[in-house]
């Protein structure tokens, strides 16, 4: 599990931190929440990059999940459609994408653990609470559809560029 998560890590956050430094990213941050189905505390980053057409934005994410018997590896490219609330700067969102899981099943010491790739799709309601500078606190549902996590409340904060 460990050489995946490295090989992850070295195909994944690598480009993903270049890309950070180009003018295309518009925010990355970090994320944090949990999941049920499995049940596990998550943590990770994403990117959010240049709208591609008015009020649609590209944001991949990372997402590490432990807990209940499990390690959860997920890459998720998702494209949200940001609403508009007149009188609020809040920006409710909507969206989905594909999501690629690597899914470890923790066995006791001397066993080996059994892992597998399952893909499935991600469905998305969100909103975002501006910060100020371009930066903004997020907080999002995330419902999997396939075999990968079922339901994810997640929360986080994106710096702006």
């Amino acid at each position: 599990m460990l050489r995946r998560l490295l090989v992850v890590g070295a195909l994944v956050l690598l480009p993903a931190a270049a890309l950070a430094a180009s003018p295309v990213v518009t925010a990355f941050g970090p994320r944090a929440g949990a999941s049920i189905d499995p049940d596990q505390l998550v943590v990770g980053g994403q990117l959010s990059l240049r709208e591609f057409a008015p009020d649609w934005s590209f944001d991949p994410n990372l997402e590490l999940g432990f807990g209940d018997g499990f390690t959860v590896i997920a890459f998720n490219l998702d494209a949200y459609y940001h609403l508009r609330m007149s009188g609020s700067d809040w920006r409710p969102y909507v969206g989905g994408g594909l999501g690629v899981n690597f899914i470890s099943r923790d066995e006791p010491l001397g066993e080996r653990d059994h892992s597998n790739t399952e893909t499935g799709l991600n469905a998305v309601a969100g909103f975002t609470i501006p910060a100020g500078s371009g930066d903004h606190w997020f907080t999002e549902l995330r419902f999997g559809i396939g075999d990968i996590p079922t339901l994810k409340i997640m929360g986080g904060f994106n710096f702006g560029r």
